[in-house]
């Protein structure tokens, strides 16, 4: 697939078909996370695969966190909601980004934005192998509890987390809120 059309095909996928993704294609993925670029070269990314038990442990963590995102939502819907994120919306798989935990706000920008770039060339890389994605922030409000499962000591910082597997249905394009960059895009000389 070119790359301009990943770029535009690729979505936050939130329905997956339960098939394992082969390791070598997980490989190459993460492969392109590592080629992203990093604040002085720093290449500052860690990332957790996680599958079978320690998946269920998190999906546990992100069914919390939904419950507290989604009060004050119709009952029914709520339900649904959390049982989507307990499963992590049928995904054989969950990405977990870190990096350098750093007290001093230029540094930690840095590691946040360098990890932000990884995380993206992964999303992409994703879907060229015809895998989804949805890049989530939800689980964190959780965090202290997906740091206790995947054992994440308090040098690291969670930047990201990722289902990741074969999607059961493909998104439709969101509409872009400037298609033609007349506002969002400024050229000065």
């Amino acid at each position: 697939m070119e790359f301009y059309d990943v770029v535009h095909k690729r979505r936050a996928v939130r329905q997956f078909k339960p098939e394992m993704v082969p390791r070598d294609v997980v490989m190459r993925v993460l492969d392109a996370a590592n080629w992203a670029p990093s604040g002085m070269n720093m290449q500052q990314w860690e990332f957790i695969v996680a599958t079978g038990g320690k998946k269920k442990q998190l999906g546990e963590c992100y069914a919390k966190a939904a419950e507290k995102m989604f009060q004050g939502v119709d009952e029914a819907r709520r339900k649904v909601m959390v049982e989507s994120a307990r499963e992590f919306n049928g995904a054989p798989i969950v990405v977990v980004a870190l990096t350098i935990a750093d007290p001093n706000p230029f540094q930690g920008k840095m590691h946040q934005q360098s990890v932000s770039a990884a995380f993206e060339n992964l999303l992409l890389a994703a879907c060229a192998e015809g895998l989804g994605t949805c890049w989530a922030l939800g689980p964190l409000l959780e965090e202290a509890e997906i740091r206790r499962v995947l054992n994440i000591l308090p040098e690291k910082e969670i930047v990201a987390l990722t289902p990741l597997g074969y999607p059961a249905v493909e998104p439709p394009a969101p509409p872009r809120e400037d298609p033609d960059l007349t506002k969002k895009f400024t050229w000065v000389e």
